[in-house]
């Protein structure tokens, strides 16, 4: 048996024997992915910050259709696009409706290739993986390094938004000072919301991952109120406690859909969080299965036009809320629920601990949030 320093020099010589430049596009860049998630779910905490698992992205992607044979100034955005998996993502489905790219003719497959796929991240590391987890796709990204709320928004408006606004209150802790911001708020995925409404074009499509304490923190409801008046929020998927296993294991989290320009008439809400098993690394980990009852009930129609029906779902996790109703409750979403969570009624059966934390931390959270505010006003002089 090799000693450990025989196996690494013998692992460097493969490595360096290997024709990376005869290798097709597609196996490098699935090397590429491979390490990529790799890293983030070894990498110590933080690691995990600019990563979403690529099973959900695939979901969300799915259900929202990203064609750029729309339209011929067709573009695509992640403003907070940490590795670009949402974008390789979009343009995979692309492919896998045109057979791999053969049923593009040469102007449109040269416009995807050079001008539909943009992104911007905060830090500079994510940035550069970004722009070569693209370039291994053979497409030639727009990815900017800043900051999407508080920097003025870029010129570009987009027909497709996917986003995984970063969570937790690092950062600066202050409302963005913008124009296009209607609510002054010190939220970062709220403010990531209002951003997003920005950059969407009239008719384009959205797709936001958000953790529960933006559906109830305060000045939510004013946020999503708008949302509701100026796009079709028709659609809230609850996830899975542990869909982020193991990056960030206790956080719940939601996705909302909605499409700008026009009003919301009905909420379709799925519950695929109560009375469900929690995602673990080991035993349960997270599968595609874990989305296709919510795919079969989202639609094949990219903006929710789908005719929708409770009875989609066997097991009650499909529910519709009037316009009326979400208002009634002050357009906080959270509240929207009516599965009971049998873990309530069972002492034996609580959440695990690393849930329990979480939503702690998450509740202190979002009350620092509130707190901070207080204190702008007053520093401001403002009246409570």
């Amino acid at each position: 048996m090799c000693d450990s320093g025989e196996t690494r020099q013998s692992r460097a010589t493969r490595f360096d024997e290997t024709e990376w430049t005869t290798l097709e596009v597609n196996v490098k860049a699935d090397a590429f992915e491979g390490l990529l998630e790799k890293a983030a779910a070894e990498g110590k905490k933080g690691a995990g910050q600019y990563f979403t698992p690529r099973l959900l992205i695939q979901s969300i992607v799915r259900c929202i259709q990203p064609d750029p044979r729309r339209s011929k100034d067709y573009k695509i955005c992640d403003p907070a696009c940490g590795t670009g998996e949402f974008l390789v993502s979009a343009y995979d489905w692309l492919l896998s409706v045109t057979k791999n790219g053969a049923e593009l003719d040469r102007a449109t497959a040269k416009r995807v290739k050079t001008a539909t796929y943009f992104g911007q991240d905060l830090v500079a590391r994510p940035r550069r993986l970004a722009l070569m987890n693209l370039y291994l796709h053979n497409l030639e990204p727009h990815i900017s390094l800043g900051d999407s709320i508080y920097d003025p928004p870029p010129a570009e408006r987009f027909d497709c938004i996917f986003t995984n606004p970063p969570f937790g209150t690092r950062g600066a802790n202050q409302a963005p000072v913008r124009d296009d911001f209607t609510i002054s708020t010190s939220n970062k995925q709220l403010n990531f919301l209002q951003h997003v409404l920005t950059i969407l074009k009239p008719g384009g499509r959205a797709a936001v991952v958000v953790p529960d304490n933006c559906l109830f923190a305060d000045q939510a409801g004013e946020v999503f109120k708008i949302i509701a008046e100026d796009c079709d929020l028709h659609t809230v998927l609850r996830l899975t406690n542990g869909t982020f296993t193991p990056y960030s294991q206790g956080t719940k989290t939601n996705v909302v859909f909605f499409t700008k320009g026009y009003p919301t008439e009905n909420v379709w809400i799925y519950d695929n969080r109560t009375n469900i098993p929690g995602i673990t690394k080991k035993d349960r980990p997270l599968t595609q299965k874990h989305f296709s009852a919510f795919e079969k009930c989202y639609g094949k129609h990219p903006s929710g036009g789908t005719k929708r029906r409770a009875s989609d779902s066997p097991d009650d996790r499909w529910r519709k809320f009037s316009i009326a109703e979400v208002q009634e409750r002050d357009f906080k979403l959270d509240s929207l629920k009516w599965l009971r969570d049998e873990s309530l009624d069972d002492a034996d059966d609580l959440p695990p601990p690393e849930q329990l934390s979480t939503d702690a931390i998450s509740e202190l959270e979002n009350a620092i949030l509130e707190l901070n505010g207080v204190v702008a006003l007053l520093e401001n002089g403002e009246p409570q």
